[in-house]
């Protein structure tokens, strides 16, 4: 058993960097991509609770945390480069990628390439592969979510969250919602979300679990079952109780005791 601090470093991607919590240890790697809005800091509670030897990377996207040097796009096939280039440069041969809700998609799309290595991937919360029911109201009411301490509040209240935040991750949240550049906030909501990628995601041969917030308004369990499911065969869906969108943040011990059972059983 290794058992390693984590340490903070900046990896290369195309013409910029991404900030990255990375700590060595035993296998196989976690690779923890974050929602729109978070940063690596969103998955910190999981980590905690996934014990001091395991191996993980968690960075941020470009655009977002300590990463908002790097510029666009900053769509779904961007980022999944981004997370393969990191995963390259830490030479990783056995991992499990895990992605949370726009990291969630980004993970599909890089499962979906069958890159090296990848030995499972946990979707927390993930969009689905193809937008379901999502208007063009919708979308400009989701790209002014962030737009001020007042709509944060509203966001974490009435849609993110199942009402279990402390007040020191409700800072954290509004922290990592404000950071970003009006690009790249603006790239999930307008671009992102409505990106269809349900002709690729049958590809994905590795197993993949999926975890669903019973409280979810973002994505919930049904629009999942529906909507995601279908389309990779290779998934199955966990609900976790009492959570909304924000289950890394509300229910940390459950997200973490769901990974820890998956990777023990691949």
């Amino acid at each position: 058993m290794t058992t390693n601090a984590p340490t903070g470093r900046y990896f290369d991607v195309e013409e910029g960097r991404v900030y990255a919590h990375v700590r060595e240890g035993d296998g196989p790697a976690l690779v923890f991509l974050h929602y729109w809005g978070g940063s690596h800091r969103t998955w910190r509670p999981v980590i905690e609770r996934i014990g001091p030897s395991h191996a993980f990377v968690a960075h941020d996207h470009r655009g977002w945390g300590e990463s908002t040097g790097a510029p666009g796009p900053y769509g779904m096939e961007q980022l999944a480069d981004d997370a393969q280039r990191v995963i390259e440069s830490l030479e990783c041969t056995d991992y499990v990628v895990v992605g949370h809700s726009m990291g969630g998609k980004a993970a599909q799309v890089l499962a979906a390439r069958r890159p090296a290595g990848l030995k499972g991937v946990v979707l927390v919360a993930p969009a689905p592969p193809a937008p379901a029911g999502v208007t063009a109201e919708a979308q400009e009411n989701i790209a002014h979510a962030y737009d001020s301490r007042e709509t944060i509040d509203q966001s974490i209240d009435l849609m993110l969250t199942n009402g279990g935040l402390s007040q020191a991750l409700r800072q954290q949240v509004h922290e990592d919602s404000s950071r970003a550049g009006d690009e790249a906030r603006l790239a999930w909501p307008l671009r992102g979300l409505v990106e269809d990628i349900s002709d690729r995601v049958g590809a994905i041969d590795v197993p993949v679990l999926t975890l669903a917030g019973s409280h979810d308004k973002v994505d919930p369990p049904e629009i999942l079952r529906t909507h995601l499911l279908p389309l990779i065969p290779t998934v199955t869906l966990t609900v976790l109780e009492g959570t909304g969108h924000l289950s890394p943040l509300e229910v940390p011990d459950q997200v973490a005791a769901r990974i820890t059972q998956f990777v023990a059983g691949l």
